[in-house]
């Protein structure tokens, strides 16, 4: 992401990177290490984005956006407002209910978060993105402050749907992406 947003010139195409990490923790630039509340095995890595300290895992959406702010005409508010919107859209057609909370970034089902925002900025362009918690181990979570937010509970699409087929990482992905593809 780095490379790609540093070799980015005006004719650069936006890209969309969707994946899964094998376990670990990701801790912001300006993340405090008393976030992490204990050591379980699984690595933390210090990355160039805004925000504390998440995990990854298998079974979570991760969608990295690289995109032109200046070129969509984008203020990184209006662009945050916009993935969490797409998430929220996401997740109703799924017949989950799902908001903002004022002050949080993020996307949450009652008090839990299910999804996690975190942005890096460079010569107008952002890189890094979003977490959707879609079925996954969600143990490790409680090793850290989620996001800087003692207590803070999560949890996943996979715990929402009754009916229809299983949510995976895949499909879910496919619907997100064309989700984002909307919302920006």
């Amino acid at each position: 992401m780095q490379a790609f947003t540093a070799a980015r010139d005006e004719a650069t195409p936006d890209e969309l990177w969707l994946c899964e990490h094998p376990p670990v923790f990701t801790q912001g630039l300006a993340g405090k290490p008393e976030h992490l509340l204990r050591d379980i095995g699984i690595p933390v890595v210090k990355i160039d984005r805004g925000g504390q300290i998440t995990y990854h895992g298998p079974g979570q959406l991760v969608a990295y956006l690289l995109l032109d702010l200046k070129l969509r005409g984008l203020t990184v508010k209006t662009l945050v407002h916009r993935m969490e919107q797409a998430v929220i859209d996401l997740l109703a057609g799924y017949g989950i209910a799902a908001e903002r909370l004022a002050g949080a970034p993020g996307v949450y089902v009652g008090a839990a978060k299910i999804a996690a925002l975190g942005l890096k900025v460079k010569r107008n362009c952002c890189y890094h993105g979003l977490a959707l918690n879609v079925a996954m181990d969600l143990a490790p979570f409680a090793a850290i402050n989620p996001c800087g937010y003692p207590g803070m509970a999560v949890t996943q699409l996979s715990a929402h749907v009754h009916h229809g087929p299983a949510a995976n990482v895949e499909n879910v992905g496919a619907k997100l992406a064309a989700q984002l593809q909307r919302a920006l």
